[in-house]
């Protein structure tokens, strides 16, 4: 199969090889791709790393990453992911169970555009050695439970062939150092919803006199592993503002009331700025056309995950700071910006709104969601990348310095204020603990009947903005 010259770079975890990691590197020096290959070395007593440095010194694309001490597979691999340049990272163990022939077939759907990871199955049908059957039951109950708390129908999570695209892989943060880092990585991308495609590959196992490592204190380790990353993980080491858009995701009936309150203005022509992770992407769905834009590369590739094959949303990447992102998207003539829960984020936030009005049909709406109340400013605003709470009388003048009329301003979830003072200015936490927020979805229903139509205070505002027509075109409207 002939490719592409994509970067591969091939991350080789290895402890204690000698004797087979020198034909591993033949055998994965002889495959037709543009390579860097990374062994990560982790801190073998047996010489495996002189064989490495002296194929190295004959073959410059092959790197010796040394670890100071034994620290395990996770560890090593966390170190080869750092180091990587090419466009796919693909984990190559350095024994001869796999078969490096094979990495076209793992590439394919990358290359493609259909996956953003790949899983060699050692188990869907392809050549396999007939090995030790504790071994394979083993491997198979492990997938199971991994497949119960992740939602993913995977015949092989504890493949050793696993492809990423670079993106995915360096944006996730590896805790694990041992064997955990199989079910740990599995569980982190199907949390972030990334396409995953599972490919049949031949198997090569070896026996333990012949120098297997794993064993069944690895498997508990491994189940732990799978409870943790899959159930009670709360998403502490990712980024704090994933966190809170993946727990923001969750919560239907206050995203539902988002909604209400601006969805009688958006037209059929939308550009949605800071989309995230797509939660209110979804719900606008069906339009002649959603733009679905954000700044943060993880969150494109997101939504381009979520997106790809629905023809009336196109995915783009959009700075408010740059003239240039603006430019490139004024061929899409829109008639409704929705922007919501971002311009707090935007140091100079009467630019941003100078280019969204630049970018705005004559007529179209601006919708903007806010933080409200100065005096709530906190811990959590801090730490999710606000500049700003506003007032709603500041906000109004700004808006309209930048040239749009305001029909309708107003604040929304008068009861959250507290648990906003609470978590952030009392107790200073990062964010809102996710029993927190669930509780308060649950209640939602209720607390809008009390709260009724025009709180004097809220949690956050609203503002209904439009670009007036110019006097020929309002003439124009006025005809027809």
């Amino acid at each position: 199969m002939s490719l592409m010259p994509p970067v591969l770079s091939v991350i080789v975890p290895c402890h204690n090889e000698r004797s087979t990691v020198a034909e591993l590197l033949k055998r994965v020096l002889a495959v037709p791709v543009s390579k860097e290959i990374i062994v990560v070395d982790d801190a073998s007593t047996d010489g495996s790393p002189d064989i490495v440095e002296e194929i190295a010194r004959r073959e410059p694309v092959i790197r010796l990453l040394r670890q100071e001490k034994n620290q395990g597979k996770g560890a090593a691999l966390r170190r080869g992911f750092e180091e990587a340049h090419g466009e796919i990272v693909i984990v190559q163990d350095a024994d001869l169970e796999y078969e490096p022939r094979e990495y076209p077939r793992l590439l394919q759907p990358i290359l493609d555009g259909d996956a953003d990871v790949v899983y060699g199955s050692r188990f869907a049908g392809h050549p396999r050695r007939v090995m030790l059957y504790w071994h394979t039951v083993g491997n198979a109950f492990l997938t199971w439970l991994s497949n119960i708390t992740t939602n993913l129908n995977l015949t092989d999570m504890e493949t050793c062939y696993k492809a990423f695209r670079r993106e995915v892989i360096t944006s996730i943060p590896i805790e694990s150092n041992r064997f955990g880092f199989e079910p740990e990585i599995t569980a982190k991308i199907a949390r972030r919803g990334y396409r995953i495609y599972e490919v049949p590959i031949s198997y090569h196992g070896r026996e333990y006199w012949e120098g297997k490592k794993i064993g069944w204190r690895d498997g508990v380790s491994a189940i732990w592993t799978i409870f943790k990353y899959g159930i009670f993980y709360r998403g502490d080491s990712e980024a704090e503002g994933y966190v809170t858009l993946e727990r923001m995701g969750r919560l239907s009936r206050y995203n539902k009331w988002i909604w209400q309150s601006i969805a009688r203005h958006v037209g059929n022509r939308v550009l949605e700025v800071g989309a995230g992770i797509g939660n209110m992407t979804r719900v606008m769905y069906g339009r002649e056309l959603i733009v679905a834009t954000d700044v943060e590369l993880p969150y494109l590739h997101i939504l381009r995950n979520r997106f790809s094959r629905n023809p009336t949303i196109t995915v783009a990447k959009l700075d408010l700071n740059s003239d240039d992102d603006c430019a490139a998207l004024k061929q899409y003539g829109f008639d409704t910006i929705v922007c919501l829960n971002v311009l707090e984020h935007i140091e100079n936030d009467r630019g941003a709104l100078r280019r969204l009005h630049q970018l705005l049909n004559p007529g179209g709406n601006l919708l903007l969601f806010v933080p409200a109340d100065p005096a709530l400013y906190g811990t959590m605003d801090k730490q999710v990348g606000h500049f700003r709470r506003y007032a709603s009388n500041e906000l109004r003048a700004l808006i309209e310095s930048e040239g749009f009329s305001v029909p309708e301003i107003f604040h929304q979830n008068y009861f959250g204020r507290f648990g906003w003072w609470l978590n952030g200015r009392l107790l200073r936490r990062a964010h809102v603990p996710a029993g927190q927020s669930r509780i308060f979805d649950l209640f939602v229903p209720l607390l809008r009947r009390i709260e009724g139509k025009n709180p004097t205070k809220g949690l956050s505002i609203v503002a209904i903005a439009t670009k007036p027509l110019s006097q020929a075109q309002a003439a124009q409207h006025d005809v027809a």
